[in-house]
């Protein structure tokens, strides 16, 4: 992975995007921190579809506790709720 500040990126930017075309990460720094990545086509879109895959809600996480917990545990409770004096 090579790094690189911003002004050198902006001058050798056609350079630098081969670089990722072939598979290398550029880091691009800005004050000497690391400030973007140019990545290839194909590294973007395996990132992209890590981001977007489904989470289990906490529902689905709980009914795989090995505690074997029912499903009417986690049914609504469509009842009114009680009546409170503010």
């Amino acid at each position: 992975m090579s790094e690189v500040s911003l002004k050198n990126a902006k001058a050798g930017f056609s350079g630098f995007v081969d670089q990722a075309a072939a598979g290398e990460f550029v880091t691009i720094t800005r004050d000497g921190k690391p400030a973007a990545v140019i990545v290839s086509v194909e590294a973007a879109a395996l990132a992209k579809r890590a981001l977007r895959e489904d989470q289990p809600s906490l529902v689905q996480y709980l009914r795989k506790f090995p505690a074997g917990l029912e499903d009417d545990v986690f049914a609504r409770n469509h009842a009114p709720s009680r009546e409170a004096d503010l």
